[in-house]
């Protein structure tokens, strides 16, 4: 991965302020604030928790995503002239003028912000941010907050169930940017679907703020713009190297058409079903990119054109000293079709003694999901990379993580909302959070390497993609070194419950545990960041 340029990073804090600019919030945080001001309330001490009810996809697990963005957020908060003059004229008249002086000033200096670490595997109801500062200020940030981390988290979580769906074998490509819901929601999801597994990702203004690696191959429409050979230019277009040192430039289409010829004799192909067209813009891309020559082979049919096409080209380059890539399919039975086409390269490769051409890339992109991933494990295919992209980015099966921002403590005094629904009902109070560490002391997974490794030694309970164990976890459990221990405590209202803690055997190691009444927040170590201007 290309690390970031200081003119990226730059550019990502830029990004940030534009795309979440303070009044980027509800009419309603202000009427509060406003409330909260005029009663003299708006300094008090106060505590808010981020968190999500319920696992995403009826999954086992999330993965936590936007603190950093959260982070850029809180430093950059201040009210401009114009933000506060747009706010006196939709708040009600009654307003006190003296609110807006108010509002003027207001920064994110006094606010404090405990988080689990970017990246973290979490589970439902454990608050994933504590937010602590002046009442009427963490107020006002919490739909900002909840609109950076929702979706993060959500897409950075899916990515991950792609990820184990695949398997560790093959490479993963992010190509979902025009499926996107807007360029903001195509940033963000190339950004942490390669926090949640991906590999490469094609949105090339992702590769530069974030330094993720780019690729792509072509598309279809380049191949059908050309319809004869005599549309390739230069028609002498290749060099190749001479036993003196220098070049010779080659005709690459009389070459081409040799190969093809001895393609078609190895595999009984009629060279009358072969696309003339196809073929011009796989010799036109090879001579612009002989090193990085990866087509789509489906525009018109594998079989009897695309393949035969790729081959003849392909060899040509290998006897010029170039290296192709290898194809993409696109439509199809992929498993069958990429069978198909790496039992072509081998005999290419052994018939033509060429050992590099059994080992060409084959790249399958066909309207992806969690499941048809899942379903190429099942059968015999030699895909080596899966592009995804509408299912990935638009996360198809659940649109929203749901996460809430809930008060749980003012003056040092705890909160709770009770609610008509008791799965709307909080658990009141600051919350400790703990993680319990394997047997070889390995702790939460705070890069992109440790969270692939984590999600892939997940409990099986944890990792299931269908149907997972269901489980909720206690208020205030003490931990024992992972043994199982059954106590009986009085909680915050009072109720006598019986408490399970059960070690997950994997890492990281994670709560599972049942309680009759209430659901818990305990947790791993957290990370402190105070917001400074």
């Amino acid at each position: 991965m290309a690390a970031p340029s200081s003119q990226s990073c730059t550019a990502l804090e830029r990004s940030i302020r534009e795309r979440v600019p303070t009044l980027l919030t509800d009419l309603y945080q202000f009427t509060m604030a406003y409330a909260y001001w005029r009663s003299g309330r708006h300094n008090e001490p106060a505590v808010f928790e981020l968190f999500f009810r319920d696992n995403p996809f009826g999954g086992g697990f999330s993965l936590f995503s936007g603190m950093h963005d959260c982070l850029l957020f809180l430093r950059s908060f201040r009210f401009t002239d114009e933000d506060v003059e747009y706010l006196r004229s939709v708040l009600p008249p009654a307003t006190d003028p003296a609110f807006f002086l108010f509002l003027r000033e207001l920064d994110c200096s006094g606010v404090t912000l405990h988080s689990v670490p970017e990246g973290t595997v979490v589970f439902a109801r454990v608050p994933l941010m504590e937010v602590s500062g002046p009442l009427a200020v963490v107020q006002l940030l919490e739909t900002s907050l909840l609109c950076l981390v929702n979706y993060a988290s959500l897409v950075c979580s899916n990515a991950a169930r792609f990820r184990l769906a695949a398997g560790s074998r093959r490479k993963l490509l992010e190509m979902g940017l025009r499926r996107a819901q807007g360029p903001d929601g195509g940033l963000t999801a190339s950004r942490y679907t390669y926090v949640g597994g991906f590999d490469m990702t094609s949105n090339v203004q992702a590769g530069f703020l974030f330094g993720i690696p780019v690729a792509g191959t072509m598309a279809h429409s380049y191949v059908t713009s050309f319809s004869s050979l005599e549309e390739v230019w230069p028609q002498v277009s290749l060099s190749a190297p001479v036993s003196n040192g220098d070049h010779d430039n080659i005709d690459l289409i009389s070459l081409t058409k040799g190969w093809l010829g001895r393609v078609c004799e190895l595999l009984g192909a009629e060279s009358g079903q072969i696309h003339e067209g196809e073929l011009a813009a796989f010799l036109s891309y090879a001579i612009a990119y002989p090193h990085n020559f990866l087509p789509v082979i489906d525009s018109y049919s594998v079989t009897c054109s695309g393949l035969l096409n790729f081959c003849a080209v392909a060899l040509s380059l290998f006897e010029l000293d170039y290296s192709p890539l290898g194809v993409r399919l696109d439509s199809g039975d992929l498993c069958r079709q990429s069978v198909e086409v790496r039992h072509v390269f081998r005999l290419c490769s052994e018939q033509f003694s060429i050992p590099a051409f059994q080992s060409l890339l084959i790249v399958g992109t066909n309207n992806i999901s969690e499941y048809s991933m899942a379903e190429l494990n099942k059968k015999e295919n030699e895909i080596d990379v899966v592009g995804v992209g509408t299912h990935l980015v638009t996360c198809t099966r659940q649109p929203s993580l749901g996460c809430v921002y809930k008060l749980v403590e003012v003056r040092g005094s705890p909160r709770m909302k009770f609610s008509e629904d008791p799965e709307k009902s909080t658990v009141p109070g600051r919350k400790a959070v703990y993680r319990m560490l394997d047997t070889e002391g390995e702790d939460t997974a705070e890069t992109r390497e440790k969270v692939q490794s984590s999600i892939q030694t997940l409990h099986p309970r944890h990792k299931r993609l269908q149907e997972p164990d269901s489980y909720i976890v206690s208020f205030k459990v003490n931990l024992l070194c992972g043994d199982m221990e059954q106590r009986q405590g009085l909680d915050c209202l009072g109720y006598w419950i019986e408490r399970h803690l059960t070690c997950c055997h994997s890492h990281p190691a994670f709560l599972q545990c049942k309680c009759t009444h209430l659901y818990t927040h305990t947790y791993a170590r957290t990370h402190l960041y105070t917001i400074r201007h």
